[in-house]
Order: C-alpha cells, then sequence, then structure tokens
C-alpha cells in the first residue's frame, strides 16, 4: 500500500508526496495508486470550493517568511493553483523625489547687473545677483524690480523715484541710480551693443573725478543726464534713418506709382508708428515725474544721505535738466508725426490716382461694351437675310446698298442712345 502524505489545502497550493510502503505485491501498488489519485482530486475539489476561506496574502507571507516580513514586503502574482513553483515579487517602497528647478525659473530669480561706483570704476561687470538680495540691498520692493527686467516684455517706459534710489526704464537702458553708485542691468549682450557702449563710456566720463570739478550737479543727476543723452541720441540717429528712407520713398512715388514701392511704403509706415509710440511713452514718462512735486524732491539723494534738508526748494537742477530733454523728445516726437502726415497724405493721393485708373478701365470696358451692342443691332439685319427663304430681293441691283446702309445707321443709332444714357449717369454721380 501506498501513504499519500500532503499538508494542509487552506495554507498551501497543493503539496502533496507519496511515500511507498515496502510491498513486492504489483497489484496492491496499482490499488494504492487509484486511491491516492481519488484522494488527490478530492483534495483539489476542495481547495477550489473553500478558496475563499483561504488567509489573506500577508498571513501566508508571515507564515511562509516570517524573517522577511519585518523588512520588506512581498506581494504574490496571480498564479495557477497547480502550479509547481510559486515566486513572491518584492515591492520596495519608492519615495517620492523632489523636481528639480528648470534653468528657466532659476534665470528668472537672477538679473544680470553692472555695478559703477561714485568715480566710474567697474566694480562688478555682468554679475549675477539674486532679485531678493537687490530688493535687500537697494531697499526696493519686488514689483520694483519689473521695470527693470528684461524677462517682462511689452513694458512701458517709466522713472521711479524710491527712498534711496532711482529707477530708470527708457529705450534701450534699465539702470538703478544711487546717491553713490550706479547699477546697469542687462547692459553686456543686449541687442544694442553699440548705444549701450557708448553709454557706458559717456557715463564713466561722468561720473569720473574729473569731471566731478567741471559739473556743479550731484552724483544722481550726472547720472540720470548721461541716461537722457543716450536715450536721446538713440531716437535721434533712428529717427534720421527712418525719415531719410521715407522721405525718398515719397518722392519716388510722385513720380510714379509701383506696386513694389507702395509694399517698402506699408512697412515704413508699420516701423514709423512704432517708433512715434515709443517715443510719446517717453515723453509720457519724463512728464509724470515733472508734474510731481514729491518726486522732484525726492530724487536728491545726495543731500538726504548728507542729511541736508529743504534743497530742492532752493536749486532747480533736476527740474530744469528733464525739461531740457524733454523738449528734445517732443521735438523728435514732432518730426515724426509730420512725416507719419505726410506719409498718410501720399497713400491718400496713391488711392486716388489708382480709383481714377480703375474708372478709365471700367469706362472704357463700358464704350466696348455698347459697342458690341450697336454691332449686334446691325448684324441683326443681316442675320434676317441670311436665312434660306427667298425674300426677292436677290435680283434687285440696289438691294445690298439699301440693306448694308440700313444696318450702319441701326447699329450707330444704338451706340448713340447708349452713350448719350451713360453721360448722363455719370454727371448725375
Amino acid at each position: 500500500m501506498f501513504k499519500v502524505l500532503r499538508t494542509n489545502p487552506v495554507t498551501t497550493s497543493i503539496c502533496w508526496r507519496v511515500k511507498p510502503l515496502v510491498q513486492n505485491n504489483v497489484p496492491i501498488v496499482q490499488h494504492g495508486l487509484k486511491s491516492t489519485r481519488l484522494s488527490c482530486s478530492f483534495s483539489r475539489s476542495f481547495v477550489s470550493i473553500d478558496r475563499s476561506r483561504r488567509p489573506s496574502q500577508s498571513i501566508l507571507g508571515h507564515m511562509l517568511f516570517p524573517k522577511k516580513q519585518h523588512t520588506a514586503n512581498y506581494s504574490r502574482p496571480g498564479t495557477s493553483f497547480f502550479s509547481a513553483k510559486t515566486t513572491y515579487r518584492r515591492n520596495l517602497p519608492v519615495k517620492p523625489t523632489p523636481s528639480p528647478i528648470s534653468n528657466n525659473q532659476a534665470n528668472e530669480l537672477k538679473l544680470k547687473c553692472t555695478e559703477f561706483d561714485h568715480r566710474g570704476n567697474v566694480k562688478i561687470t555682468a554679475g549675477e545677483f539674486s532679485k531678493l538680495e537687490l530688493c535687500t540691498q537697494h531697499g526696493l520692493q519686488a514689483r520694483d524690480l519689473r521695470k527693470i527686467d528684461s524677462n517682462f516684455v511689452n513694458q512701458m517706459p517709466a522713472i521711479l523715484v524710491r527712498k534711496e534710489a532711482i529707477l530708470v526704464h527708457l529705450a534701450h537702458i534699465r539702470a538703478l541710480i544711487k546717491a553713490d553708485a550706479v547699477v546697469l542691468f542687462d547692459s553686456y549682450g543686449s541687442s544694442d551693443s553699440y548705444n549701450q557702449s557708448i553709454f557706458i563710456y559717456d557715463l564713466q566720463e561722468r561720473l569720473s573725478a574729473q569731471s566731478n570739478k567741471d559739473h556743479q550737479l550731484a552724483f544722481e543727476f550726472r547720472a540720470l543726464e548721461a541716461i537722457m543723452i543716450s536715450v536721446v541720441s538713440s531716437l535721434q540717429s533712428e529717427m534720421e534713418v527712418l525719415v531719410s528712407l521715407v522721405t525718398n520713398l515719397l518722392s519716388y512715388l510722385e513720380e510714379s506709382i509701383d506696386r513694389d514701392k507702395l509694399k517698402e511704403l506699408l512697412q515704413y509706415s508699420k516701423r514709423l508708428s512704432k517708433f512715434e509710440q515709443r517715443t510719446l511713452n517717453i515723453r509720457d514718462a519724463i512728464l509724470e515725474v515733472l508734474e510731481q512735486d514729491e518726486d522732484l524732491e525726492a530724487m536728491y539723494l545726495t543731500a538726504k544721505k548728507e542729511g541736508r534738508e529743504n534743497l530742492a526748494s532752493q536749486s532747480d537742477d533736476v527740474e530744469l535738466l528733464l525739461e531740457t530733454y524733454l523738449k528734445q523728445v517732443e521735438e523728435i516726437a514732432n518730426t515724426v508725426a509730420a512725416v507719419s502726415a505726410n506719409t498718410k497724405t501720399t497713400e491718400d493721393i496713391v488711392n486716388i490716382i489708382l480709383d481714377s485708373q480703375r474708372n478709365n478701365l471700367l469706362l472704357l470696358e463700358l464704350k466696348i461694351t455698347m459697342g458690341t451692342l450697336g454691332l449686334g443691332a446691325g448684324s441683326f439685319v443681316a442675320c434676317l437675310f441670311g436665312m434660306n427663304l427667298t425674300s426677292f430681293y436677290e435680283d434687285n441691283p440696289y438691294a445690298f446698298s439699301v440693306v448694308a446702309g440700313s444696318s450702319s445707321i441701326l447699329a450707330a443709332c444704338v451706340f448713340a442712345i447708349v452713350l448719350r444714357k451713360m453721360q448722363v449717369l455719370v454727371r448725375q454721380i
């Protein structure tokens, strides 16, 4: 006989062994195998019916691997009940990794600055400073840095007066002026490098010790004057180029109208409009400061640093300075406005000329149509005599002359009547 040994079907998948008894009778062995198969099939059916009563995976893991349960989590995949081997997969805990700051976000938190001391010497060239550090060092608010940050596009020109500094954003210049230092933002590597280089050279000359003896202006006003000179010079040079191009084009269009030249005029008109708007924005920024007496008094940074008071009532340096360059900016704006007016006038004249040419073409087309109508009326008579009918005029020697003359007279009459009607309608328009 054979003895069947199996574990509890509830706690394990089918794990049974057959241990043979020491007998030599072959029929008894076969009978034992049959009984063993029956008992095994019964145990399989029992386990399949009672599968819902099996303990959970955590209990199985604790029973099978009591030592590993304390260090890691194990999960059993969905395997077949009759598989010979069951594998367990280790589930390691996943730690969330913090997302690193991108390069664009890191660049937005920093600004490139070039700093000059009170003698015009360069202390820092294109150094990177965080916005928080700049606000703490110069006594600014975070919103004040928006005007001098090149990451913010379409910024309006402005002159902001603060307690310890003056923020200037005009044209290609973004600067911070203090009583003893000047900080330029994005001065190196900018799109307008030529004007920037000229401005830096002029700024160093005005802030140097040699210039300090000749000028009675304070440090902040000398720096502001250098900025205004650079702004006005850049506007003046750009205006001269645009005005010369537009004037030459307008003079050419007065002689002959060309389609390509009209396209160029359209492009120059757009550039001229943008330049005029930019000039007006700079003018408005200067006017806004001149209209505020408190801002004018707060611009005396050196006097406030030295403890002097009521200096603004005794000296009008900053007001005279701003008014001088305001007039120059207004002159540039007026010149551009005059050229823009000439451009619009030329465009109107060109449109009138083109409309006149269109009217002439329409009139010619109408006259041709009227002539065609007269010829059609005269050819109607020829169509009548062209039919295969006997008219009894074939043998008459005067029939051809009479019919041809009458057809011509009919065509001329139709054309004259239609032309007269057209002239009456044109006069009414």
